[in-house]
């Protein structure tokens, strides 16, 4: 499932419907929040049964991959923590895995804050999955541009 907000119809276009549900977000100037509650109410609508579990990730993180979701599934299998959090640069983030014990919590988030909140508040409950270049996320073309030249192999 995609969220989409600002740009919608220009990002719509790159998406193949055939293979997300996408899903905009009318609220989207309101923050992060929204988005989230947003994807999260039109998850639980669609699915059936109830899902046990969420993957929440943004798409500006260039080097999340298959691996490093089924990283986040597995620990959750391994530790039955109810948030599996993404660790980079001395912090827990996205992309984060979140068991339906959590899901009110994401549901009543408001505002510009997203689930690292959700994450500091459920410190208990917590795992973590390395992800060293969580970090790095691309929101200008200037920072695509950079990315691309550093990923070049020296010649």
């Amino acid at each position: 499932m995609v969220v989409l907000g600002a740009n919608a119809e220009q990002l719509r276009a790159e998406l193949d419907p055939a293979t997300v549900q996408i899903v905009h977000n009318p609220s989207w100037q309101e923050g992060i929040a929204s988005s989230i509650r947003c994807g999260l109410y039109a998850f639980l609508n669609e699915e059936d049964p109830f899902p046990e579990l969420v993957i929440f990730m943004v798409c500006d993180q260039p080097f999340v991959s298959a691996g490093l979701l089924r990283e986040l599934i597995s620990e959750h299998q391994k530790t039955g923590k109810a948030i599996v959090a993404s660790a980079y640069e001395n912090t827990l983030g996205i992309p984060a895995l979140f068991d339906k014990r959590i899901f009110m919590q994401l549901l009543d988030l408001q505002g510009d804050a997203g689930a690292k909140k959700i994450i500091q508040k459920n410190a208990d409950q917590v795992a973590a999955v390395p992800f060293p270049q969580g970090n790095i996320d691309i929101d200008t073309s200037e920072e695509y541009q950079e990315l691309m030249r550093s990923q070049k192999p020296e010649v």
